[in-house]
């Protein structure tokens, strides 16, 4: 298996996950790359996403994994996706095998978020990650409700905040997975906690996929 580092950002932010995949495997097929399918009456690409990402969230560090036909054509390959990419979206390395999708344990976040009425948002932000313990509630497709409780202090490795010009930045590194924290989470507590201070805007961008050890996942 070999493995695409790639960026989505600007417009191609708000293309669906699926639309992604979609995208991906056209953009081989233009560029002249074959990928490897599954045998038996459905086959389908070898192609996978390790960690999905929210739809309006921008990234320098998404991960793609496929199978070529023909691996030693793997050097070319930002190259030539590239040339069929749309906007927005750019392979930035490419190389053979990795590590198993399971080490990757934390991603690195870059959140900015508007000041609502003027005011800093470092204040009621550092009071609730600095909380102990704190509670949202989250859709589930397997809980019976379709919601369940998650508690989200233990899922923040790390956090920093910092106010300029009408924003309140926060820099932060969340679980990845099983479980993992989306920080439209955190959000959604301030929101809860501080309704009169809810962010006027929030851009979201990953930074860097980690492993258990905050080292780059590659």
């Amino acid at each position: 298996m070999s493995r695409l580092l790639f960026a989505k950002q600007g417009r191609a932010k708000y293309i669906s996950h699926l639309d992604l995949m979609h995208t991906f495997q056209r953009a081989f097929q233009r560029a002249g790359l074959d990928i490897a399918h599954t045998e038996g009456f459905n086959p389908h690409p070898f192609i996978s996403l390790l960690l999905p990402l929210p739809l309006g969230f921008s990234s320098e560090c998404e991960i793609l994994d496929f199978r070529l036909l023909k691996p030693e054509e793997l050097p070319q390959v930002p190259e030539r996706l590239n040339a069929a990419l749309p906007e927005g979206i750019r392979a930035l390395e490419c190389y053979e095998g990795g590590r198993k999708a399971k080490e990757l344990a934390f991603v690195d976040y870059h959140i900015e978020m508007e000041w609502p009425g003027g005011q800093p948002l470092s204040a009621p932000l550092g009071e609730l990650l600095g909380r102990d313990r704190l509670e949202v509630v989250k859709k589930s497709a397997k809980a019976k409700t379709g919601e369940r409780i998650v508690e989200i202090i233990s899922l923040v490795k790390s956090f920093n905040l910092t106010d300029a010009e009408g924003w309140t930045v926060l820099d932060t590194v969340l679980a990845a997975q099983n479980p993992g924290l989306n920080p439209q989470l955190i959000t959604a507590a301030l929101a809860r906690e501080y309704p009169d201070e809810t962010p006027s805007l929030v851009r979201y961008h990953r930074r860097a996929a980690l492993g258990p050890e905050g080292e780059p996942f590659r």
